[in-house]
Formats: structure tokens, sequence, C-alpha cells
């Protein structure tokens, strides 16, 4: 071939891939070159798409605020063409989920009803009302961590919902100090601005966050987003809500899931929990602009936190599932220590008798305690940690009566554990694949579950059993919730997003629950509390199992003394349609919530977007 013919040839073929300008994303010959922060977004699409109808009217989509993906971390090069099969570890992601919040306290429109929730007696003489979400009596101030009023003009003794004691109550050194002005709440240590810590990477405040938090109705929701390695503060009542509050930029790490303390929470102090990939833990006081760092370096556990909670009624303590099958109870004041399992012999009961806890094996009551909240060892985090599967735990949720914890595991399990005595109660078994998601009916008589089988369960606590199959979603479900304004004593609303980018909403009522048809054995009868003092429960606890297998078989180990249900047949169990299916979004939905006026929606890629309730439209407007 001439010359000639090559170089005609060579003009041919294609040019070389793009490079990356030198500067960017902080490498190359230029130096590095300070990124330029994209901003969050805020439209007001219209049209047939975005609005979808049920029996109550028509829901319209309000807006669509769009929360900005940062980019990488200087320090992180970017991968120009990813190997699809790379087995190379990344950071997890979660995409937006948010913690909703407002300072103004409101009844529920529907919540627990239990035997002596409403009506609670202070030393046998004074009667009053209480709202279950608050732990404080209308005498003596707010209520101490451990549900201890902080008055002396209280008796002592709890004072909770449905008269369940506080998480750790017994134990003496968890007993709050009492401050002399109850008023005051401790901040953390280090300012979020100063920061030079190499775990945050960038803090933004808004210039007029004085003003704005002066001059935003009381009644207003706040809400805290998680977008990659960004964490945002934002005001759902401003018109200009896409000018976050704050933003804090993390280095590397990605924060997953987050929650709010509704018993701290006023207008001078708001206490925030953050779940990192790493497995770390931040507790951030935004206002004051102040935070301190947990599980530094994963101290306790490097894996990273899927679920992160207040202890309903506490002000300190905070649950935390990591992704290795391991719940940690944390103290936010307290320094970390390491977790020793082999340290722990006690059993549920505070006591080195009969169960003994040895390395933190399973006590007979289905849970490896690798430390107990009765331990006298409470001078560091963590305050407890309860080893229940191999597999990564993806969500948990406490019940309304505060005494019950529901978890979901990506080994396809429901376990329901009474956190108070750290003993499971009933392992439930998914149709297919892993669970992703949980919540309680406002009145806790059933259980909820979302995951990989396309399905949600509906499980009954009282007869122990699974009662309904919801199918509406054509992937993954990956959250649930309640719709309380449209619930009542026997009839439910709520609602699911999946990875199929639709929303779905679903009604059922009581009559609409029939038993399955296979045969229930008689001991699953009763309430999940009656059956804590159950015959069986002593038979299964006084065949306690020493601790000699090894932690690698948790199911064999538990074998005879979990109460586990086999999966039920399609054929079986009643299967309810959606009210509604409709394609709220054109990426996998990640939240969902339920206000007053509107539905709001997440997704993976930042998009929250806000449906109004039928009437609502108009007033808005």
């Amino acid at each position: 071939m001439s010359d000639t013919a090559f170089a005609t040839d060579k003009s041919s073929v294609l040019p070389p891939p793009p490079r990356y300008p030198a500067g960017a994303y902080g490498i190359g010959l230029g130096g590095v070159v300070p990124l330029i922060e994209t901003n969050n977004t805020l439209s007001n699409p219209s049209g047939p798409e975005y609005q979808f109808l049920v029996g109550e009217g028509t829901y319209v989509l309000k807006e669509d605020l769009h929360l900005a993906t940062p980019p990488p971390h200087p320090s992180e090069a970017p991968v120009v063409n990813p190997n699809p099969l790379a087995t190379d570890p990344k950071p997890a992601t979660a995409g937006t989920k948010m913690s909703i919040l407002s300072l103004e306290t409101r009844p529920a429109p529907f919540f627990y009803k239990g035997p002596s929730a409403t009506t609670l007696s202070l030393g046998g003489t004074t009667s009053i009302q209480e709202h279950p979400s608050e732990r404080y009596s209308t005498e003596g101030g707010m209520s101490s961590e451990d549900g201890r009023a902080a008055s002396s003009e209280v008796p002592t003794g709890s004072v909770t919902m449905g008269s369940a004691p506080a998480f750790g109550e017994g134990n003496s050194l968890l007993a709050p100090t009492v401050s002399k002005d109850i008023n005051k709440k401790k901040k953390p240590k280090n300012n979020v601005t100063k920061s030079n810590s190499s775990f945050i990477s960038r803090v933004i405040v808004n210039d007029n966050l004085t003003r704005k938090l002066t001059d935003r109705p009381s009644d207003g929701l706040f809400a805290f987003a998680n977008i990659n390695r960004a964490f945002q503060w934002l005001d759902m009542s401003s018109p200009t809500k896409q000018d976050y509050l704050t933003k804090i930029l993390f280095t590397k790490a990605h924060c997953l899931c987050h929650d709010v303390n509704m018993v701290t929470k006023s207008v001078s102090h708001i206490d925030v929990i953050m779940g990192f990939s790493t497995g770390e833990i931040i507790w951030w006081e935004p206002i004051s602009q102040r935070y301190t760092r947990l599980n530094k370096n994963g101290i306790i556990n490097n894996t990273p936190v899927s679920e992160i909670r207040w202890i309903p009624g506490s002000e300190n303590l905070f649950l935390a599932a990591h992704m290795d099958g391991l719940l940690v109870v944390y103290d936010k004041e307290k320094e970390d220590g390491h977790l020793n399992p082999e340290e722990e012999g006690l059993n549920a009961s505070g006591s080195g008798s009969e169960g003994e806890l040895s390395n933190g094996s399973a006590n007979g009551n289905g849970i490896r305690i690798n430390k107990s909240v009765h331990s006298k060892n409470q001078k560091t985090n963590p305050v407890a940690a309860w080893k229940l599967s191999n597999q990564r735990i993806n969500a948990f949720a406490f019940s309304p009566d505060n005494r019950h914890l529901a978890v979901v595991s990506e080994d396809g399990t429901l376990r329901v554990i009474d956190y108070l005595k750290e003993e499971l109660l009933d392992l439930y078994y998914a149709y297919y694949g892993g669970l992703s998601c949980v919540c309680w009916t406002p009145d806790g008589k059933y259980v909820l579950t979302g995951g990989q089988d396309d399905l949600i369960s509906i499980w009954s606590m009282a007869d122990s059993a699974l009662v309904a199959r919801c199918q509406g979603h054509r992937s993954w479900v990956s959250h649930l919730a309640f719709d309380p304004w449209r619930c009542d004593d026997r009839n439910y609303r709520f609602g699911s997003v999946g990875e199929d980018g639709r929303l779905c909403l679903w009604d059922f009522s009581v009559g609409m629950l029939h038993r399955p048809k296979t045969a229930v054995p008689a001991r699953h009868r009763g309430s999940v509390s009656s059956r804590i003092t159950a015959p069986h429960r002593t038979d299964t606890n006084t065949s306690v199992n020493s601790g000699g297998k090894g932690s690698s078989g948790l199911e064999d180990e538990w074998e005879e003394n979990v109460i586990a249900h086999p999966v039920q047949p399609r054929a079986v169990i009643p299967m309810l349609p959606p009210v509604l299916t409709h394609v709220v979004d054109t990426h996998p939905a990640c939240w969902l919530a339920f206000t007053e006026d509107a539905v709001i929606t997440s997704c993976k890629s930042g998009h929250v977007r806000t449906w109004n309730r039928p009437g609502v439209q108009t007033a808005t407007q």
C-alpha cells in the first residue's frame, strides 16, 4: 500500500476518546482547580402524566425538587470506562431519602390505642392524656431518656406509651444525669464549619440562614436529605426551598440513612444522626452547626450502616443496623470502645445464672447477644449489640407500643423482636429473595414487608401468620409508609414505591384479611405480648445452647429455639390489588412519606416530588 493510500485510510480512523481537561476533578498538569458545586433546581411540571386519580379524588404534582448530585471528590480519580463485570468495592449508595420534621407538635390523626396507652396514671391519683410519640408529663416537664421524669414532683417509674418500660430501664449505669436546667440540651463537641477532619470535605451554609429560620412559619416542614456524598438541610415551607439551609459534602463516604430525634426537637435544638457507607456515624446539631463523629474509623463495626433510628422516647440512645447483620445501640454522648463479645457473660435478665451468654452466643432467644443492655460495662459505646444474621440487615421499624422491633434482612427473613428483653419472638420468611423494607400499622396489629419478590406481605401479630400479599409492582419494593390521615380502627391506607419507579396506593380492612387455610398451631394464638410468658417460651429458655458452635452457623444454632414460620404457598393466601399504580419517576423510586397536604416521593437520582392531595391544589394556588 502506498504512503498516499495509507494517509487517506488513516483519516477515516475514529478519533481517540476525549480526555479529561487538565485540572478537571482536581487532577492533571494544571493542579487542583476548585470544583463548582451544582445547585438544586425546582420545577413545576404539568400535564395528565403528573396527576393520578384515586377514590377520594385527584392528586396533582405540585413541584419537583431536584437535589444536585455532587461530583466525585478530587482525591477520587474518575473512571472513564468502568468494567461492568468489575468486582472492585464501591461506596454503597441508597438514593435520596428524607427525614421530615415539624417543630410544632400536633396530635396524629390516627395512632396506637393500647389497653393502657391513652390514659396513664401517675402515682394512682393523677390521670393525664399522652400522645404516643411524646414521653413527657404535663407536670414534670420533659422526661429523661429512660422514661423517668426529670421533676421530683412526679413519682418514679415509666410514663411511656402503652406503659412500656424504657429501653435499658433497671440498669443504673444507663440512668441519665439530672440537669438543673431541663431545657438545656447537650450539643456535639465540634464545629462543623471549622472542621479540619479529613472525613468532611466542605460545608456550605446559607448566607441568610438566621433570617430564614426567623421568618419561616412555625408549622412548616424541615427536611434532611442525602444524595451520594452530600447531605442537605432544607426548608420545605419556603418558596425557594431549592436554596438549602446547609449542605455538607463528605470526602468519600456516602450518607445512606438518617433520623431526627422527636423527643429533643425545639426551635433552638435539633438532633440528627447519619449513617455512612464506611460504617461511621455522625451526630449533628444543625442550628449550632456542631457535630460528633461516632464509630470513628469503624472501631466498633466497619461495615456500612443501612438503617439508623432514635430509640423511641430516648434523648441519647439510637439503633444502627450494620450490613454484616449486627444491630448496635449507641449513646450519642459516649466515647467509642472496642466491642469484645467474649467479655460478656450476662443473660437477658442481667444475671449470670442459667442462660449465660458465652462468647456472645445465642441465649435461647434467637439473638446472639454480643453485648447486653444490662451489661455493667457501659462506660463506652456500644450500649448493646445483637447479631441477627450473617447477611445484611436492610431495614427495621419500632412498633407503636414502643416494645417491639421488626427487622428485615437480605436473607429473606422478618424478625419480630422484643428489644426491651433482647428476645426474638417470631421469624418469618419471604416468598422469594431478600426483604428490603418494613413498617407497622398505626395500631401495631400488622407488620408489612416489601422485597425482591415484588410483593408486599401483611403479617398479623395476633395470629403470628401471613394474612395477605399485595401484588402491583413490577420490580423490587423499596419503601413502605402508612397514610394516617386515611386510617381508622378497621381500615388502612398505605403506599409503596419500588425500583420500577411506581407509586402504589393500597387499601385494606380487617374484614379483607382471612386466616390462611392451613392450620396454625394453638400456641401461636394471642398477642405478641402474651406470648412472652407462654409455657413454650419457658421451655426454650431451659434448652440453651452453650455457644459451642461458631458464628458461621447461626441458623443451625437457633433451629430448636426459634419460632420459625414456613413460607405459605400462593394458593392459600389472599392476593390484594392496589387502588392505584402510577409511574412517578423514570428512575428507581426509593422513599415516600405522607403529610397532611401531600404525598412526597423521591428517587435514586435526587428528584423529590410533592403530590398535593385532592382539594389542596386550589388552596395552594
